[in-house]
């Protein structure tokens, strides 16, 4: 191995295998035409030179297309998943020299129906990996399957099924992210003995997204732990019931429950309370929600919200195309679990965490 230039290139490995330059280039990229011996060759001395390829100068060679479908619950203008999907969008932007695309997919998170429905399609668009907002565990056991099946690398977004040993997952620790948020809500409370959970159900079921089930089991986790005798009361609003209508839901359970003083909700919708609470004047109730949606934000900015627990959506859903393309086109090793920070805002604080988000 004498004589060797310090940047071992491909003509090199090819004089000491004695073979074509072709035959190593075959190889490195896995294509057929390469006879069993030539190829064992060409591995030894690849391994004997510790070679490295530039997977970058590759992949940009091999002019390969990449599509990925990305699988999230059916969602409006102004949600928390338009913030995934912008981080999705720019991940393709960055990747664009590898002619990179992404299909999305959407199910509604409250049917079934519809999840098993959009694993279908996902399955039928063959995609090169894809990326999936789980539902409840026992829903993603089928599509995860067919996957696996058939190679497909998948990502987890938001939400983490680990029993299904994804790529990687790019999201909260959900369980630790409600333990805080029952730390945080017992600073507001003070020395009251109750607080409220507020919780969106869909048609009269309590089928919650997986994320916040596993909050609310970190928060009770808490509160089992440090404040064993507040009583936690629960108050669930159906999605499909109008402004008027919540508000008179809300009527009654304050009427009921007129010493109540805390409360939170584990999903984005906190700035659905947050507005009552300032229609009512209730000035003297201190609220916690999840997520810099403009109506929360501004709830927060008010006053009707006291914190704001955020996730950085748009890093989680570029780093869930980065972490495919590393996979893919790079043949990189990829972190499985990718913890965002847990980031406790209020009004002082927002302006200035948008700000650097945004940039």
């Amino acid at each position: 191995m004498n004589n060797l230039p310090e940047r071992i290139r491909i003509k090199d490995i090819a004089r000491l295998a004695e073979v074509s330059v072709g035959t190593v280039d075959r190889v490195l990229h896995g294509r057929p035409g390469v006879s069993e011996n030539s190829k064992k060759r060409v591995e030894k001395i690849l391994n004997e030179l510790n070679y490295q390829p530039n997977m970058y100068a590759s992949a940009l060679a091999s002019n390969k297309k990449y599509n990925f479908a990305c699988m999230l619950p059916i969602h409006g203008e102004g949600s928390y998943w338009c913030a995934i999907e912008k981080g999705l969008q720019q991940a393709v932007s960055t990747y664009n020299d590898f002619h990179i695309s992404i299909t999305p997919l959407y199910y509604d998170p409250h049917s079934p129906e519809s999840f098993e429905e959009c694993a279908h399609k996902v399955i039928a668009e063959n995609p090169d990996g894809v990326v999936i907002s789980p539902t409840l565990p026992e829903k993603t056991f089928f599509l995860v399957g067919e996957l696996k099946k058939i190679g497909i690398p998948f990502v987890f977004v938001d939400s983490n099924i680990a029993e299904l040993n994804p790529l990687a997952f790019f999201g909260q620790d959900s369980a630790q992210s409600g333990y805080f948020a029952g730390s945080m809500l017992m600073l507001l409370a003070h020395d009251e003995n109750q607080v409220v959970i507020f919780r969106h159900i869909h048609n009269g079921k309590h089928k919650l997204m997986n994320q916040q089930q596993n909050r609310e089991k970190g928060f009770r986790s808490y509160m089992s732990k440090y404040h064993p005798t507040c009583q936690i009361l629960e108050l669930d609003v159906d999605v499909r019931l109008s402004a008027n209508e919540v508000s008179a839901l809300l009527d009654q359970f304050f009427a009921q429950h007129p010493h109540i003083k805390c409360g939170l909700t584990f999903n984005s919708q906190v700035g659905v309370f947050g507005e009552y609470i300032e229609q009512r004047g209730l000035n003297n109730f201190r609220l916690l929600g999840y997520d810099l949606l403009e109506r929360n934000v501004q709830c927060l900015k008010n006053g009707s919200v006291r914190f704001l627990i955020a996730q950085q959506p748009v890093m989680q859903g570029y780093n869930s195309i980065d972490g495919l393309c590393r996979h893919l086109i790079f043949k990189k090793e990829v972190k499985q679990l990718n913890y965002m920070p847990i980031d406790l805002l209020t009004a002082d604080n927002v302006d200035y965490y948008q700000e650097v988000r945004e940039n």
